[in-house]
């Protein structure tokens, strides 16, 4: 039997911060449970914004010459997705909305009854977002984006790992108690 494959994008500009450690964790669970994960730095590739063109609403096919030309392939073969990214100013980083904007192509290929990837049910996507303040809200423009993005990538949406409290390089390793619930969450997304 295969491996379960967990794609994961971490959609921080800050190389090494709190989202890579968060996904750091998460990644033991998943190893842990039997699955593999692979994550993308999205703040490493070239991927520029959706321009409305209209070409994958007949095809299914996105016709920007980009990086994201390879990511594609890579969503429609996998078994879970994970988004991960900082809150900036109450949604994702600018790079992984790139990201997410691009995935029309995907929605459309759906709607064109194109494969978009394994039909299975328990195809599903997962949020990892941290944020520097406590606000009540400081998810839901995130938590909103995110759902509609996984259903465009042919993904249930699967939850959240939301970790507050997270600003500067190093804090989520002085916060061992959400490292210890995202190792547990990555556990629990291949076992489901």
């Amino acid at each position: 039997m295969s491996k379960l494959k967990v794609l994961a994008f971490n959609g921080s500009p800050r190389l090494g911060g709190n989202t890579a450690a968060m996904l750091a964790a998460l990644e033991e669970g998943v190893v842990g449970a039997g699955g593999e994960m692979v994550t993308i730095r999205v703040c490493d590739l070239d991927i520029q914004p959706c321009t409305a063109c209209g070409a994958c609403d007949e095809t299914g096919e996105c016709i920007i010459e980009d990086d994201m030309a390879a990511l594609y392939p890579r969503i429609m073969a996998a078994d879970r997705l994970v988004l991960a990214s900082p809150i900036y100013f109450y949604g994702l980083t600018a790079q992984t909305k790139a990201l997410v904007d691009r995935s029309q192509a995907l929605w459309n290929r759906g709607r064109l009854g194109l494969e978009r990837g394994p039909q299975a049910p328990q195809r599903r996507g997962l949020l990892l977002a941290v944020a520097a303040t406590k606000g009540p809200r400081v998810f839901e423009g995130a938590i909103l984006t995110a759902k509609y993005a996984f259903d465009a990538m042919g993904f249930a949406h699967g939850g959240e790992l939301l970790v507050r409290g997270l600003d500067a390089p190093g804090d989520a390793v002085q916060q061992p108690e959400s490292l210890q619930r995202a190792t547990k969450f990555g556990y629990a997304l291949v076992q489901e």
